[in-house]
C-alpha cells in the first residue's frame, strides 16, 4: 500500500523536472496506448468466434446460418454474426454492445441453454432484432447489398416487381426477408391462442333474443342432444339466438347461397364469398333447417342466389357480443404475420371476393393456424373496397 500512496502523492505533486510538452506527450501516448487495448478488446468481441463461443448460439443460430445462400453461395461472399448483428458505424456499434450486454444475463440464467428453451424465446429474439432493423432501416444489408447495384434482367419478373419498387422508396429489406439467415419463429402453432386470450372464452350464459359473433370455427348440431354434426359455423359469423337448452343454443343465422347443389354453403350477403356456415348435405336438405326467400341473379357469374334463413344447434361457447376484439386481432396478425414475406396491400385495396386468392397465396409462407386463418381473411374481406362503396353502408362491419 506504501507504493500506491507514494504514486498518488507523487501525482498530486506539481511537475518540477518535466516540461508541459513532456507531459502532454506521455498522456498522448498512455491515450493510444489505452484506446488501442479498448479496440483490441471491443474487436475481439467483434468476432463471430467470439459469437459461438455460447452453445446456445452455436448449437442452434450457426447451424441454421450455414444451411443458407448467406453461409455458401456463388459468389464466396459470406455473412458472419457480426456483419449482421453489429452496426459498422462506431457510435452504433457501442450503443449496440451495451444493448447486448443483457446477454450476459442470459447466459447466466440458462434462458436459452436447450433447443426447447430456445425454441420458446425464439419469437421473442426474432421480434426484438426485426424491430432493430427496421429501426435501423436494415443498415446492416445495406453495407452489403446496394439497390443501385442490383441486375434487374437477371431476377424473376416477381422479384423484379417487388425490388423496384422496394428501390423507389429505399425500403427496409427486413419487411421482407425475414427468415433469411436464421429459421421462422412459429407464429402461431395453437388455436389462435392470443385471440382467446384477448376476448375471452365468450358468453358464458348466451341470451335468447341477443346477437352474438363465433370466436372461433364452431360445428353445428341438429339438435340440443345429438353428437352428430350438421356442419360448421365460420369464425366471425353473426347469429341470433333464439333458444337455450343445457350447454347449447339454437341460433338463427341470415345470409345468401347460391342456387347450386344442395345450397349448403351459407354466404354472408349476395354475390359476396364470404362465408357465413357450411352445412352438411343432409343438414341443407332437412326441413326447418333452411327457409328461403327471395332470388336474385348476379349479373357477373349469371349464378341465381337465394337469400335463406337458417336455424340450427351449437354449443354455447365461444360467442361474443362486441365483434371489435376479433377485428383488433385479426388487424394486428396481418400486419405482423403477413409482412414476412412483403408489405401487404392495404385492406381496401382488393374487393371482397379477390381477397381469398390473394391472401391463400400469401399464408403458405407463414404459420398460421386454421381460425386464424379464416379470421384474418373475413378481415380483409369486411373492410374490402366492397364495404367502401355508399351501397354496403348499412354493413354489419361498420362498426
Amino acid at each position: 500500500m506504501k507504493w500506491i500512496i507514494n504514486i498518488w502523492h507523487t501525482l498530486n505533486k506539481p511537475a518540477r523536472y518535466l516540461t508541459l510538452g513532456m507531459v502532454s506527450l506521455s498522456a498522448f501516448i498512455m491515450g493510444i496506448i489505452f484506446w488501442g487495448g479498448f479496440n483490441t478488446a471491443l474487436e475481439l468481441t467483434n468476432t463471430e468466434a467470439f459469437c459461438i463461443s455460447c452453445h446456445s448460439m452455436e448449437s442452434m443460430p450457426y447451424q441454421e446460418l450455414q444451411e443458407t445462400v448467406h453461409w455458401s453461395n456463388h459468389s464466396g461472399v459470406r455473412a458472419t454474426c457480426p456483419d449482421c448483428h453489429v452496426p459498422h458505424n462506431w457510435s452504433r456499434k457501442i450503443a449496440r454492445k451495451m444493448e447486448a450486454s443483457h446477454d450476459v444475463w442470459g447466459w447466466m440464467l440458462q434462458t436459452v441453454n436447450t433447443p426447447e428453451k430456445f425454441e420458446e424465446n425464439r419469437l421473442t429474439m426474432a421480434s426484438r432484432e426485426w424491430k432493430r432493423f427496421d429501426r435501423d432501416d436494415s443498415l446492416a444489408c445495406k453495407n452489403c447489398h446496394d439497390y443501385k447495384s442490383m441486375k434487374w434482367e437477371s431476377m424473376s419478373k416477381l422479384a423484379q416487381k417487388q425490388m423496384k419498387r422496394a428501390a423507389e422508396t429505399d425500403q427496409s429489406c427486413i419487411d421482407c426477408h425475414k427468415g433469411i439467415a436464421h429459421k421462422l419463429p412459429d407464429m402461431n402453432t395453437s388455436r389462435a391462442p392470443d385471440l382467446i386470450a384477448q376476448v375471452g372464452a365468450g358468453e358464458h350464459s348466451p341470451q335468447v333474443d341477443n346477437t352474438y359473433f363465433s370466436v372461433l370455427t364452431k360445428p353445428l348440431f341438429f339438435n340440443e342432444s345429438t353428437d352428430v354434426e350438421a356442419g360448421t359455423l365460420n369464425i366471425a359469423t353473426k347469429v341470433n339466438i333464439i333458444e337455450a337448452k343445457g350447454n347449447r343454443v339454437k341460433l338463427k343465422l341470415n345470409g345468401w347461397r347460391k342456387k347450386i347443389g344442395a345450397g349448403r354453403v351459407i354466404y354472408y350477403d349476395f354475390g359476396l364469398n364470404i362465408l357465413s356456415a357450411q352445412l352438411t348435405k343432409d343438414a341443407a336438405q332437412e326441413p326447418g333447417v333452411i327457409n328461403s326467400f327471395e332470388e336474385q341473379e348476379d349479373p357477373l357469374t349469371g349464378l341465381k342466389w337465394q337469400r335463406v334463413e337458417a336455424q340450427i344447434w351449437t354449443d354455447k361457447d365461444y360467442l361474443v357480443a362486441d365483434l371489435q376484439p376479433l377485428w383488433d386481432y385479426a388487424r394486428e396478425t396481418y400486419s405482423t404475420s403477413c409482412s414476412v414475406c412483403h408489405t401487404q396491400p392495404s385492406v381496401t385495396h382488393f374487393d371482397a371476393n379477390t381477397w381469398p386468392g390473394m391472401f391463400q397465396g400469401m399464408v403458405a409462407f407463414v404459420n398460421m393456424d386454421q381460425d386464424t386463418q379464416a379470421l384474418v381473411q373475413k378481415y380483409l374481406q369486411a373492410h374490402s373496397s366492397t364495404f367502401n362503396q355508399p351501397a354496403h353502408s348499412n354493413s354489419q362491419d361498420k362498426k
